[in-house]
């Protein structure tokens, strides 16, 4: 008995049916590429014009920026609008540029969002709000939650922000203390606030030479109240040099950028005479 040959249409017709499979994967590919493409180009706009220098979130190649631009501001709504859906980084970011249009409204929804996503940084803005009554009605006790939240995922601004609400400092001093010691590491605020401390003593050891260092470190910064601290250290000589000199520049930064203690602390410099009443009350300064 003859074996049937095999048909040669058999072997031909897999093959058609593999060359056009593969057609079709290299005539998606390109589609699906500009797809994931358009994706991440979103999110690396917003990245661009609306991350906040110190998220936690922000990739350490993002520069980010500490204001959005007035001229970047709708661009930077459209582009992390789009990429919100996806990013909770984006999100956060969106809250950002809606508030600098001063779209309050907006910035509570996008920043509410993002938190419950677990964005530290839109918990500690959260927070800011409500201890300010700023777009929100003020609520000292959700602020602190709010900080409480992002302080102990690790993030600085909330752990700062909690020292200068009392966060922690009555209950708990020594881990306090801690806690800005590690977000001093790149914080302004939370040098000054773990300065605070240790000039005062509290949460540990007093100690004005240490102090003075971290008044000093956020003062390279403009923090206002580390320059004014430096300005007093210099003006008493505590942990450091005695110069008078250099108090008095310190006094004007800070006075500068707003800090009502080194306004006093200037007048009394250059009106060093007090004139008194009879129960001790300060009635004017003798400037000569």
């Amino acid at each position: 008995m003859s074996v049937p040959a095999k048909s040669p249409h058999v072997p031909w017709f897999a093959a058609t049916l593999r060359i056009a499979a593969a057609a079709i994967a290299i005539a998606a590919a390109p589609s699906l590429i500009s797809w994931a493409h358009a994706q991440s180009a979103d999110l690396v706009l917003c990245d661009r014009l609306a991350a906040d220098p110190a998220d936690p979130d922000k990739p350490a190649d993002v520069k980010g920026v500490a204001e959005i631009e007035p001229s970047d501001v709708l661009t930077a709504i459209k582009f992390c609008k789009t990429a919100s859906g996806s990013s909770r980084r984006a999100l956060y970011q969106i809250g950002r540029a809606f508030a600098a249009n001063r779209q309050m409204a907006e910035a509570v929804a996008a920043w509410r969002k993002a938190a419950d996503k677990g964005s530290t940084s839109a918990m500690v803005e959260l927070g800011v709000l409500y201890g300010n009554g700023a777009g929100v009605a003020k609520d000292e006790a959700q602020a602190r939650k709010l900080f409480e939240r992002a302080a102990a995922a690790g993030n600085p601004r909330g752990i700062s922000n909690l020292a200068a609400l009392g966060g922690g400092t009555s209950s708990d001093p020594v881990q306090t203390r801690s806690l800005l010691a590690k977000a001093g590491e790149t914080n302004a605020e939370a040098q000054y606030q773990l300065g605070l401390m240790i000039a005062d003593g509290v949460g540990g050891p007093k100690d004005d030479v240490t102090a003075r260092a971290l008044f000093e470190k956020a003062a390279a910064q403009n923090h206002p109240g580390a320059l004014e601290r430096m300005g007093a250290f210099a003006l008493e000589g505590r942990g450091g040099e005695k110069d008078k000199t250099a108090a008095k520049a310190y006094y004007e930064k800070a006075a500068a950028l707003g800090n009502e203690d080194a306004k006093a602390a200037l007048k009394r410099l250059e009106c060093p005479y007090v004139i008194k009443d009879k129960r001790g009350n300060v009635v004017t300064n003798l400037c000569f």
